[in-house]
């Protein structure tokens, strides 16, 4: 019984498929299939189900993947313990995030990172649009949303309000609405992806149609229009932060409603065995965010 064949057996139960678990490793097929075949003549038991699609566990399978999962923990720690003395984190990275947060968060992030870790590459994945990452063989994905129910690992690493803003030209020509009805005498620029505004009200969700001249798919579009004087905008914190600093974009406070709150959360295939590599990243970035 290795330690590769156990790791092909838990993929498999957490992908659902030997092609999810080939993918999620890096295989082929082929391997995946072979290793888990060796598994289950070293044990004398079938572990899994096989469907031309899909593959789902025997009983014995359920009963060995908490000895699995208990296995590839140990081997993990030690793992991290031996990679933690030596001081650097190895092998590809798989990184999917927001377009905006991946530009002005995640890429400023990256040199020191690498530079640090001399034996670290990273891919990312620059993406408004939910990624599956498990498919997809992605080590963490960042989202910035209402988390749902998504069988993933949540691990929130900082709050990220919704905010209201606008430039200061705009402001001075067209006055600051101070009350949700006032947003209706100015145009709001709209996203595709979120028609509504969402605010809260005395803890009831409360919601405004954006309707403007201008509306755009990508999160970028609307920050650069709401820069360019083009009307308000509804963003995340994290999304303008930089405008913020330095001027270009100003909050626009509501005195009867609050914008939704969110949080920047990373999503994990797994909380078990989790890559050194990922540790480090996600410490970097709390770090950064915690700033």
């Amino acid at each position: 019984m290795q330690i590769p064949e156990i790791e092909v057996f838990v993929a498999i139960a957490d992908s659902g498929s030997l092609s999810g678990a080939a993918r999620r490793l890096g295989l082929s097929p082929m391997m995946v299939s072979r290793r888990l075949a060796a598994l289950e003549r070293d044990l004398s038991v079938r572990l899994v189900h096989r469907t031309t699609r899909s593959a789902s566990l025997t009983a014995e399978g359920e009963v060995f993947l908490l000895h699995a999962n208990t296995i590839l923990e140990a081997s993990e720690a030690a793992r991290t313990t031996l990679k933690t003395r030596v001081g650097t984190a190895s092998g590809v990275l798989k990184v999917t995030a927001p377009s905006v947060f991946g530009q002005t968060v995640i890429m400023p992030l990256l040199p020191a990172l690498m530079t640090q870790n001399p034996a670290l590459q990273v891919d990312l994945t620059l993406s408004d649009s939910i990624v599956d990452i498990v498919g997809q063989g992605i080590d963490v994905a960042i989202r910035i949303a209402t988390i749902r129910d998504s069988g993933l690992v949540a691990r929130a690493l900082a709050p990220n309000p919704r905010v209201v803003c606008a430039s200061p030209d705009y402001l001075a020509r067209h006055g600051t609405p101070t009350r949700l009805d006032e947003l209706r005498n100015h145009p709001r620029i709209a996203l595709h992806a979120m028609p509504y505004w969402p605010f809260m009200r005395d803890g009831e969700p409360v919601a405004i149609k954006a309707e403007g001249s201008f509306s755009a798919s990508s999160v970028e579009a609307i920050r650069t229009a709401s820069k360019q004087g083009l009307g308000l905008a509804m963003l995340t914190y994290w999304d303008i932060r930089n405008e913020l600093q330095e001027g270009s974009l100003v909050l626009v406070e509501l005195e009867d409603v609050k914008p939704e709150e969110l949080a920047i959360t990373a999503m994990l295939p797994t909380r078990h065995h989790v890559p050194h590599r990922v540790r480090v990243f996600l410490e970097s970035l709390e770090r950064f965010l915690g700033r």
